[in-house]
């Protein structure tokens, strides 16, 4: 079976080299814009949509033509360029996004993708091999092993300035079939004061970076409104404020790897609740901030690739489970404490107390036993 799997690297490139990948940020973005308004003028005009391919024909052969400056970046990120186009267009056609937008110079991803060609990529010992490039230098800290096909590469610019390039490798993966252990398993209830609560009791006491650095980054806010927009001393001051934005982020993404990495290594069976994040985050629970600092579908996603990595398994129960209300004795349900400020209760039928929390995380194992044990005879 094929998988996927990118590194990202930082790339420190030559003043050269920058410029080089700044032109290609912007040839990429007038490709996509001039076509962009050519198939809006083609269908305004009573004309059929131009195909990815002949878009693509095009290009190569009167484009590049008329703006010669095209051919002095990477063909491969105008191509990339274009297939972005249409699949930006099929989404329309599909039903499942808006119509496309131009692109900005100043607000739009700053990006490109280039494909894998007769050697063209390589990731080296401190650098990064790219079209048009050559060697960047970079931080590698992760090479791929040596069997792991090399398909493509993304370099992007973070709002920082920083450079990084996102490289994609093809690799098969043989499922492993093993038994997984249930009494290794667990359930996971969200805790927005801390991440998450287990069945056991154990907190993870999730730091709140954003909250932490709020005050001086409200601090750096109001310099930059201070400053005219379009000046130097405007452009140092956004990037102050983009560093401590990034520097909030990358702290968050090293917990949750770490928090994640330890779930999957002692635990066989991981079930959590498939909550509607966003929706959790709106202005009536008035939990917004403390919700997004705790990045809770980021998480999961990354709890999610590490079991599956290891021939373990996630388990998600349903969002409109009772998990909270069922008690952990008697099953019986208890209406009366849906609202978020009940944090312990009695049931009314056998009388035990109940921290919310851990009842509900429990609640959240034993459903998510049962849905495996349901799979496991489907598939038997």
């Amino acid at each position: 079976m094929k998988r996927y799997k990118t590194y990202q690297y930082r790339i420190y490139p030559t003043s050269g080299q920058a410029d080089l990948i700044e032109r290609t940020f912007g040839c990429c973005r007038f490709v996509y814009n001039y076509y962009l308004e050519l198939q809006t003028k083609n269908h305004d005009a009573g004309g059929g949509y131009l195909s990815k391919t002949k878009t693509n024909n095009l290009c190569n052969r009167e484009l590049k033509d008329e703006y010669p400056f095209l051919r002095d970046v990477d063909k491969f990120a105008i191509t990339n360029a274009i297939w972005n186009l249409d699949a930006a267009f099929q989404g329309f056609f599909k039903k499942r996004t808006s119509y496309p937008k131009f692109k900005s110079k100043r607000h739009s991803k700053r990006s490109y993708q280039t494909n894998y060609s007769n050697g063209n990529i390589a990731v080296l010992e401190n650098a990064v091999k790219l079209p048009k490039l050559g060697a960047v230098k970079a931080v590698v800290h992760r090479p791929a092993p040596a069997d792991w096909k090399l398909k493509s590469a993304t370099v992007f610019q973070k709002k920082s300035g920083a450079y990084y390039c996102s490289v994609l490798f093809e690799y098969e993966f043989e499922e492993k079939n093993r038994q997984l252990d249930l009494s290794t398993a667990i359930g996971l209830d969200y805790k927005s004061d801390g991440l998450y609560v287990s069945d056991s009791g154990s907190v993870c006491g999730s730091p709140k970076y954003y909250l932490e650095n709020q005050k001086k980054l409200s601090w750096e806010l109001k310099k930059l409104s201070r400053k005219k927009p379009g000046s130097k001393n405007y452009e140092k001051q956004r990037l102050r404020v983009a560093k401590q934005y990034e520097h909030i982020a990358n702290k968050r993404k090293d917990f949750l790897h770490k928090e994640a990495l330890s779930l999957a290594m002692n635990h066989d069976v991981v079930i959590v609740e498939d909550l509607d994040m966003r929706n959790m985050a709106q202005k009536p629970l008035r939990i917004g901030k403390a919700t997004m600092d705790n990045a809770w579908g980021l998480f999961v996603d990354m709890l999610e690739y590490k079991l599956e990595e290891r021939g373990k398994r996630l388990i998600k129960v349903d969002k409109f489970f009772p998990s909270s209300q069922l008690c952990t004795l008697c099953r019986q349900q208890n209406r009366k404490v849906r609202s978020l400020s009940v944090r312990e209760w009695e049931c009314p039928v056998c009388h035990a107390i109940h921290d919310r929390d851990i009842n509900a995380a429990e609640n959240i194992r034993r459903e998510g036993v049962r849905i495996y044990w349901k799979t496991q005879q489907q598939v038997a």
